[in-house]
Protein backbone atom coordinates (compact mmCIF):
# COMPACT_ATOMS: atom_id res chain seq x y z
CA UNK A 1 0.00 0.00 0.00
CA UNK A 2 1.19 3.04 -0.91
CA UNK A 3 2.08 6.13 1.11
CA UNK A 4 -1.04 8.69 -0.86
CA UNK A 5 -3.07 5.24 -0.46
CA UNK A 6 -2.35 5.02 3.47
CA UNK A 7 -3.25 8.64 4.15
CA UNK A 8 -6.06 9.06 2.58
CA UNK A 9 -7.34 5.89 3.94
CA UNK A 10 -6.87 7.23 7.79
CA UNK A 11 -7.91 10.58 6.87
CA UNK A 12 -11.05 9.05 5.90
CA UNK A 13 -11.64 7.20 8.38
CA UNK A 14 -10.72 9.34 11.06
CA UNK A 15 -13.57 11.43 9.82
CA UNK A 16 -16.05 9.08 9.60
CA UNK A 17 -15.67 8.90 13.30
CA UNK A 18 -15.81 12.80 14.08
CA UNK A 19 -11.65 12.76 14.75
CA UNK A 20 -10.79 15.86 14.46
CA UNK A 21 -7.95 16.70 10.94
CA UNK A 22 -4.57 17.06 13.74
CA UNK A 23 -5.46 14.17 15.77
CA UNK A 24 -6.05 11.54 12.73
CA UNK A 25 -2.39 13.13 11.14
CA UNK A 26 -1.18 12.15 14.61
CA UNK A 27 -2.75 9.05 13.80
CA UNK A 28 -0.94 8.34 10.75
CA UNK A 29 2.49 9.94 11.85
CA UNK A 30 2.02 6.99 14.61
CA UNK A 31 1.46 4.35 12.10
CA UNK A 32 3.75 1.90 10.64
CA UNK A 33 3.21 -0.93 7.50
CA UNK A 34 3.30 -4.51 8.64
CA UNK A 35 2.52 -7.73 6.25
CA UNK A 36 0.45 -10.38 8.14
CA UNK A 37 0.73 -13.98 7.59
CA UNK A 38 -2.60 -15.52 8.02
CA UNK A 39 -4.56 -19.09 7.04
CA UNK A 40 -6.66 -19.48 3.78
CA UNK A 41 -9.84 -18.71 5.57
CA UNK A 42 -9.01 -15.49 7.39
CA UNK A 43 -9.08 -14.06 3.75
CA UNK A 44 -11.79 -12.08 2.40
CA UNK A 45 -13.83 -13.80 -0.40
CA UNK A 46 -11.74 -11.07 -2.94
CA UNK A 47 -8.27 -12.10 -1.37
CA UNK A 48 -8.64 -15.97 -0.92
CA UNK A 49 -9.30 -15.89 -5.32
CA UNK A 50 -5.37 -13.95 -5.90
CA UNK A 51 -3.73 -15.43 -2.73
CA UNK A 52 -0.24 -16.59 -3.01
CA UNK A 53 0.84 -19.11 -0.01
CA UNK A 54 4.23 -16.94 1.52
CA UNK A 55 4.54 -19.04 4.00
CA UNK A 56 4.15 -21.85 6.37
CA UNK A 57 4.22 -22.71 9.99
CA UNK A 58 5.64 -25.39 12.00
CA UNK A 59 7.25 -28.54 9.63
CA UNK A 60 10.88 -29.70 9.26
CA UNK A 61 13.37 -27.26 7.99
CA UNK A 62 15.48 -27.93 4.73
CA UNK A 63 18.77 -26.73 5.30
CA UNK A 64 22.01 -26.36 2.87
CA UNK A 65 24.44 -28.94 3.28
CA UNK A 66 27.22 -28.86 6.79
CA UNK A 67 23.95 -26.26 7.94
CA UNK A 68 22.53 -28.08 11.13
CA UNK A 69 19.58 -27.21 13.29
CA UNK A 70 20.60 -24.02 15.39
CA UNK A 71 22.27 -24.91 18.68
CA UNK A 72 19.57 -25.73 21.34
CA UNK A 73 17.44 -27.09 18.57
CA UNK A 74 14.66 -25.23 19.04
CA UNK A 75 11.67 -25.85 16.68
CA UNK A 76 10.97 -24.23 13.45
CA UNK A 77 8.17 -21.83 13.77
CA UNK A 78 7.46 -20.56 10.03
CA UNK A 79 9.43 -20.49 6.91
CA UNK A 80 8.86 -17.82 5.15
CA UNK A 81 9.44 -17.45 0.84
CA UNK A 82 10.71 -14.15 1.02
CA UNK A 83 9.93 -14.09 -3.32
CA UNK A 84 6.21 -14.34 -2.77
CA UNK A 85 6.16 -11.40 0.03
CA UNK A 86 4.29 -8.49 -1.72
CA UNK A 87 6.89 -5.70 -2.70
CA UNK A 88 7.12 -2.20 -0.72
CA UNK A 89 4.74 -3.48 1.44
CA UNK A 90 7.28 -2.58 4.52
CA UNK A 91 9.38 -0.42 5.68
CA UNK A 92 11.89 -2.73 6.88
CA UNK A 93 14.37 -4.45 4.42
CA UNK A 94 14.02 -8.15 3.96
CA UNK A 95 15.54 -10.43 1.46
CA UNK A 96 14.01 -10.29 -2.01
CA UNK A 97 14.55 -14.13 -2.68
CA UNK A 98 15.42 -17.42 -0.75
CA UNK A 99 13.82 -18.40 2.48
CA UNK A 100 13.67 -16.96 6.06
CA UNK A 101 13.30 -19.89 8.90
CA UNK A 102 12.35 -19.04 12.58
CA UNK A 103 13.72 -21.15 14.81
CA UNK A 104 11.96 -20.76 18.80
CA UNK A 105 10.32 -22.21 21.56
CA UNK A 106 6.34 -20.61 21.42
CA UNK A 107 4.75 -22.32 24.62
CA UNK A 108 7.10 -20.18 27.20
CA UNK A 109 8.75 -17.35 26.70
CA UNK A 110 11.70 -18.46 24.56
CA UNK A 111 15.71 -18.45 25.98
CA UNK A 112 16.92 -17.48 22.22
CA UNK A 113 15.94 -17.42 18.74
CA UNK A 114 17.55 -17.76 15.84
CA UNK A 115 16.53 -16.52 11.76
CA UNK A 116 18.49 -18.41 9.23
CA UNK A 117 18.23 -16.88 5.29
CA UNK A 118 18.54 -19.64 2.81
CA UNK A 119 19.51 -18.08 -0.53
CA UNK A 120 17.26 -19.52 -3.32
CA UNK A 121 19.10 -21.98 -5.92
CA UNK A 122 21.04 -23.26 -2.34
CA UNK A 123 20.73 -27.38 -2.24
CA UNK A 124 18.60 -28.12 0.83
CA UNK A 125 17.78 -31.36 2.40
CA UNK A 126 15.06 -31.37 5.03
CA UNK A 127 16.15 -32.23 8.49
CA UNK A 128 15.39 -35.14 10.65
CA UNK A 129 13.50 -34.40 14.34
CA UNK A 130 15.86 -37.22 15.46
CA UNK A 131 19.09 -36.62 16.89
CA UNK A 132 21.50 -38.05 19.79
CA UNK A 133 22.46 -36.10 22.81
CA UNK A 134 24.88 -37.87 25.61
CA UNK A 135 24.52 -41.25 23.65
CA UNK A 136 20.73 -40.43 23.88
CA UNK A 137 18.07 -40.79 21.45
CA UNK A 138 16.14 -37.11 21.50
CA UNK A 139 13.14 -35.71 19.04
CA UNK A 140 12.93 -32.06 18.34
CA UNK A 141 9.55 -30.51 19.15
CA UNK A 142 7.34 -30.52 15.16
CA UNK A 143 4.63 -28.01 14.94
CA UNK A 144 1.36 -28.54 12.60
CA UNK A 145 2.40 -27.37 9.42
CA UNK A 146 0.24 -25.13 7.88
CA UNK A 147 0.30 -22.54 4.84
CA UNK A 148 -0.40 -19.02 5.19
CA UNK A 149 -1.15 -15.95 2.64
CA UNK A 150 0.31 -12.54 3.29
CA UNK A 151 -2.02 -9.34 3.94
CA UNK A 152 -0.82 -5.82 4.19
CA UNK A 153 -1.85 -4.28 6.98
CA UNK A 154 -0.79 -1.11 9.21
CA UNK A 155 0.12 -0.91 13.06
CA UNK A 156 -0.29 1.56 15.36
CA UNK A 157 2.21 2.93 18.03
CA UNK A 158 1.35 2.73 21.30
CA UNK A 159 2.25 5.65 22.55
CA UNK A 160 0.21 8.01 19.82
CA UNK A 161 -1.99 9.19 22.22
CA UNK A 162 0.42 10.86 23.89
CA UNK A 163 0.75 13.22 20.99
CA UNK A 164 -0.08 16.39 21.79
CA UNK A 165 -3.78 17.45 19.41
CA UNK A 166 -5.06 13.83 20.45
CA UNK A 167 -4.16 14.26 24.41
CA UNK A 168 -6.22 17.39 24.30
CA UNK A 169 -8.98 15.36 22.35
CA UNK A 170 -8.78 13.13 25.04
CA UNK A 171 -9.67 15.84 27.49
CA UNK A 172 -12.55 17.72 25.46
CA UNK A 173 -15.10 14.79 26.70
CA UNK A 174 -16.37 11.52 27.65
CA UNK A 175 -15.62 8.49 25.59
CA UNK A 176 -12.99 10.09 23.72
CA UNK A 177 -10.87 6.82 23.91
CA UNK A 178 -13.60 4.61 23.00
CA UNK A 179 -13.76 6.85 19.97
CA UNK A 180 -9.84 6.71 19.44
CA UNK A 181 -9.84 2.36 20.12
CA UNK A 182 -12.94 2.14 17.39
CA UNK A 183 -10.47 4.53 14.94
CA UNK A 184 -7.53 2.46 15.52
CA UNK A 185 -9.92 -0.87 14.67
CA UNK A 186 -10.98 0.09 11.86
CA UNK A 187 -7.93 1.50 10.53
CA UNK A 188 -6.50 -1.67 11.06
CA UNK A 189 -9.35 -3.43 9.58
CA UNK A 190 -9.69 -0.98 6.16
CA UNK A 191 -5.68 -1.42 5.66
CA UNK A 192 -5.98 -5.34 5.74
CA UNK A 193 -9.03 -5.06 3.32
CA UNK A 194 -11.52 -6.73 5.59
CA UNK A 195 -9.17 -9.57 6.27
CA UNK A 196 -9.19 -10.66 10.08
CA UNK A 197 -5.95 -11.41 10.87
CA UNK A 198 -6.53 -12.76 14.52
CA UNK A 199 -3.96 -14.81 15.95
CA UNK A 200 -1.64 -14.27 12.86
CA UNK A 201 2.26 -14.10 12.03
CA UNK A 202 2.74 -9.89 11.99
CA UNK A 203 6.25 -9.04 9.77
CA UNK A 204 7.31 -5.31 10.28
CA UNK A 205 5.28 -2.45 12.01
CA UNK A 206 4.78 -1.71 15.71
CA UNK A 207 4.93 -5.07 18.23
CA UNK A 208 2.25 -6.14 20.63
CA UNK A 209 3.75 -6.52 23.94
Amino acid sequence: MSIPMVEGLVLRTAARHGVPGPVAQELLAGSRPCLHLVAFQDLTLAQQEEARPAARTGGLPSLPDGVDWPDGRAPLVLTVDCAALPRDALDIELPSDGSLLFFTQIEYEPESSVVLHVPAGVRTTERSATYELDGEPEQVRVYQPDVLYPVPGLTVSPDWCDSPATSAFLDSGPDRDDILDDVEDAVRRAAAGGASPGVAVQLGGFSTP
